[in-house]
Parts: structure tokens; C-alpha cells; sequence
């Protein structure tokens, strides 16, 4: 089943989606299928979005700045903290529509 995205527009460097973009995005990296992204599925995110060296590291970081439960996978209930992380420091701006 193929997802349904818009071309995405960059706005000063930063490139804009919807916060629904944003989470079926993130949904593609849910390997296990099981609603929630762990840290591993998120490095994956970050390999396939920016590329780069360290992203075990820097999953680890971000999932314990936005894990509020603190059990170590970001869920539903946390990807707003996740999206406000993403447009501080990933180039991200997430438009609430």
C-alpha cells in the first residue's frame, strides 16, 4: 500500500509538512509494526533523513529528550515532543493545520 505524501516545499532551509506528514513518515520506520519507535528504528530515520556518522548515538540522545514515560520508545502520545525536537535541531518545520 503506498502512502499518499504531497511534495514537500523548503522554506528557508527547512523543509515543511504537516504534523499527519510527519507521523507517516515516522510510521515508515516502524519495523515491528507495533505503534511505537525505538531507538533503533529512529536511527534508521535519522540515517535515511540526514545520513551522517553517530545516529545510535543521536537516537539515544533524542529518545531521552522526548520520551516522557520514559520506556525508552516514542508513541503517539509523544511525537508532538518529537516534531518540536525536529524543528529545533533537524531542518524540520512541522505546520499544524
Amino acid at each position: 500500500m503506498a502512502i499518499k505524501t504531497r511534495t514537500y516545499s523548503v522554506v528557508d532551509g527547512k523543509r515543511e509538512m504537516t504534523i499527519d506528514e510527519f507521523k507517516r513518515w515516522l510510521k515508515k520506520f516502524d519495523d515491528d509494526k507495533d505503534g511505537r519507535i525505538s531507538r533503533g528504528e529512529l536511527a534508521d530515520a535519522i540515517r535515511v533523513s540526514h545520513g551522517g556518522w553517530f545516529t545510535g548515538r543521536k537516537s539515544k540522545r533524542i529518545i531521552g529528550l522526548v520520551d516522557a514515560d520514559r520506556n525508552g520508545f516514542i508513541d503517539d502520545n509523544e511525537i508532538k515532543n518529537l516534531a518540536e525536537f525536529a524543528e529545533k535541531y533537524l531542518n524540520v518545520k512541522i505546520l499544524y493545520l
